[in-house]
């Protein structure tokens, strides 16, 4: 019975998350679990939107999210800064407007990338303040952070054209992490 609510205990959630920008949409609300020896790994599962700026309605984003977390420092009674935080995502746009295969109304080898899936990496800093336990109310901790991204399209683009501007190539994310576990 102990087996049993220990691996159930592993489903539920570590925190929740905030995210503006990243590739993942314009707002992005995910949740995730954080494990490893040190604590050290995280997985998000993000659901985001797209504003309709110049198209013909809001777009629903998903994502996937893998991120690693090497070390953290200790600053004070309350707060500790990781330097590094470093990760992987997948993202898609659920609209029939893209697509994994070309459709057949473009010529054959029109499009050589797939619009519908896009892989991202990327690179950031966090910093945590630790809530005190008489004083905690929804979480234990609230971290913020930022991350610097970019895509495999937007790699592949900059290889290709040196006219491609560099600062089309990285996209800047800011978030709020919400730890409860």
């Amino acid at each position: 019975m102990m087996r049993m609510q220990e691996r159930w205990q592993r489903h539920i959630p570590s925190y929740y998350k905030i995210q503006y920008a990243g590739n993942m949409g314009l707002l992005s609300f995910g949740t995730g679990w954080t494990y490893g020896k040190n604590r050290q790994w995280e997985t998000d599962l993000f659901i985001g939107f797209i504003p309709k700026y110049e198209s013909d309605k809001v777009k629903v984003t998903l994502t996937v999210k893998q991120n690693f977390i090497p070390w953290k420092l200790d600053v004070g009674k309350y707060f500790s800064f990781e330097p590094l935080a470093c990760g992987i995502y997948l993202n898609t746009i659920l609209s029939n407007q893209f697509w994994v295969r070309q459709p057949e109304r473009y010529p054959k080898g029109y499009y050589w990338f797939a619009t519908k899936l896009r892989p991202n990496i990327y690179i950031g800093q966090r910093f945590t303040f630790n809530i005190s336990p008489d004083k905690r109310f929804i979480a234990k901790a609230i971290t913020v952070f930022y991350e610097i991204s970019t895509c495999d399209y937007y790699i592949l683009s900059h290889i290709g054209n040196s006219g491609y501007p560099l600062h089309d190539l990285i996209s800047l994310s800011f978030g709020v992490k919400f730890q409860i576990l």
